[in-house]
């Protein structure tokens, strides 16, 4: 079953999030989806908190998620953002293994 990096960032001061959502479009995603060789990612801001930002990557296991897990391009991703954005945004990560998959029957 597919598995899923999924990062939770709270990007707290409204005057950081213009340049957030830029950076995080053009540099951090396309950066992210490459170095983890994910097979997809994609990212969102949340409706219900708008601070909150959640990036997916999309594996074709857990094993391979945890196998990026502590890694080289997991440390330098996590270096570039520290970098980037120091303490001004915080974030979490959880790894998600799909237990079960539905399709909506027409």
């Amino acid at each position: 079953m597919p598995a899923y990096l999924v990062v939770r960032a709270v990007v707290p001061d409204q005057a950081d999030r213009v340049d957030f959502d830029h950076w995080y479009r053009t540099e951090h995603l396309p950066d992210a989806v490459k170095a983890f060789a994910a097979r997809a990612g994609w990212r969102g801001w949340s409706q219900t908190d708008p601070a909150v930002h959640y990036a997916f990557y999309r594996f074709d296991n857990a094993a391979a998620v945890q196998a990026i897990s502590g890694g080289p391009a997991l440390q330098s991703l996590i270096a570039e953002f520290d970098r980037r954005w120091g303490a001004r945004v915080t974030r979490t990560r959880e790894i998600v293994e799909v237990a079960d998959e539905m399709e909506a029957k027409p």
